[in-house]
């Protein structure tokens, strides 16, 4: 059943890969497409309409409707009995789950299973809605993004004390991320004119299963392109690890499994083409569909063998402003004031979305993302005869898989560690 959000999830996430990817050709990308659709799924809540409609194309869970059972029975003229029956058991969730394409019910699945990691996860997920004091807001949204989302609106005056509005948001963005999230907002980027902000933040740190030994840990040339390189610290360790091969364009991809392998990266490392230089990542960029990526990196496509694993230490932040990449997937009628239509939300026919902010902490080092101490049993292990050398010393993508529902929680291009 998890299954099913997996494929509009990783779709979403390509498309936003590839639009944040075109002014970015050496620069570091991160974000959590999950999160993101998280955050839209919250304000479809509050949509109704062609404005609901657009969120449900942009998240492409309107296709996934025709595919699986992902849709409600609710558009139908002829209701399911069964689904009436399953919604009078349960009334108040009933009401959350709206007409139209998205199931609310599987988000909020996902994100309690990502919740429940275990002690070797941090997986702080939060999103808030800032609104403009003044907007009466329906009870019944109110109820639902609390319940399916967690998810806490706040009143702000952006019109009379945006500076005020400003180091607010920025404060509850820091708390949610234990720290590493300082200033969201930088002066000047909230206009006095806003309604209605959507701020979304995660903060993710976790153990691997396997530890790189950081005595270990030593300075290598990492190729920035052709010409350039830099030093980087760069993290060594040899054990079984899952590998495999794209044949077409001689890419690797590796999975190195995070705590009780809940969570893995996997790391998509192009060749090195016969002229030195690494234009390998834009072959794999322009043929990774969803089939590919599912393909690349299933358990059918790997196979475990002893690997000589090197991978630089990085830390990644992303910040972007959503509202362009948004508009240009699809989503434009919740932006524009003539056309929004959020009465879900809010009685106020003015109400418009001015904002969509998506912030992601990654930091990737020996004991996982962020150090944590602790002491494990040393394990020798036979060498195999067979060694499989993964050199991650060139630019390289990487996502970050929930692995029981197949679901990438962060996409990214490392392009300078």
């Amino acid at each position: 059943m998890m299954g099913s959000i997996s494929r509009p999830v990783t779709e979403f996430c390509l498309d936003v890969y590839n639009k944040l990817n075109r002014n970015a050709e050496d620069t570091n990308i991160v974000f959590s497409p999950m999160s993101i659709s998280v955050a839209l799924a919250l304000v479809h809540l509050g949509a109704k309409n062609n404005t609901a409609v657009q969120i449900e194309k942009v998240l492409h869970v309107r296709e996934a409707a025709g595919r699986t059972s992902l849709g409600s029975d609710l558009e139908s003229a002829a209701p399911d009995t069964e689904s009436e029956r399953s919604q009078e058991r349960q009334p108040s969730l009933s009401q959350c789950n709206k007409d139209g394409d998205l199931n609310h019910k599987e988000f909020q699945t996902l994100l309690l299973q990502l919740q429940n990691l275990g002690e070797r996860y941090v997986l702080n997920l939060a999103n808030n809605l800032f609104i403009q004091q003044g907007f009466e807001l329906q009870q019944k949204f109110l109820m639902c993004t609390k319940e399916l989302y967690g998810a806490m609106l706040q009143t702000v005056d952006f019109h009379g004390a945006v500076e005020a509005a400003r180091i607010k948001i920025n404060s509850w963005v820091e708390s949610e991320t234990q720290g590493k999230i300082k200033e969201l907002f930088a002066p000047g980027v909230i206009d006095a004119h806003a309604l209605l902000v959507l701020v979304n933040v995660i903060y993710f740190k976790a153990s691997w299963e396997h530890k790189f030994e950081e005595q270990k840990t030593v300075e290598r040339d990492f190729r920035l392109n052709q010409n350039e390189k830099k030093p980087v610290q760069m993290m060594y360790q040899k054990g079984p690890f899952k590998l495999g091969y794209i044949e077409e364009m001689g890419a690797q991809v590796l999975e190195l499994p995070y705590a009780q392998k809940s969570l893995s990266m996997i790391i998509l490392l192009p060749g090195d083409m016969a002229d030195g230089s690494t234009s390998g990542l834009e072959q794999i960029e322009s043929t990774m569909t969803y089939e590919n990526l599912m393909l690349w990196a299933s358990s059918e496509h790997m196979f475990e063998t002893t690997v000589e694993v090197y991978l630089p230490r990085f830390k990644l932040e992303g910040t972007f402003n959503l509202n362009e990449v948004l508009q240009e997937m699809g989503m434009t009628d919740i932006f524009t004031e003539s056309k929004a239509d959020l009465s879900a939300m809010s009685f106020a026919k003015s109400l418009v979305l001015s904002n969509v902010i998506h912030k992601t902490y990654v930091e990737v080092n020996e004991e996982g993302t962020v150090a944590a101490a602790g002491t494990g049993a040393v394990i020798v292990r036979r060498s195999l005869p067979l060694t499989e050398v993964f050199m991650a010393d060139h630019p390289f993508l990487f996502f970050i898989r929930h692995n029981h529902s197949n679901t990438i929680l962060f996409f990214g291009k490392l392009c300078s560690p």
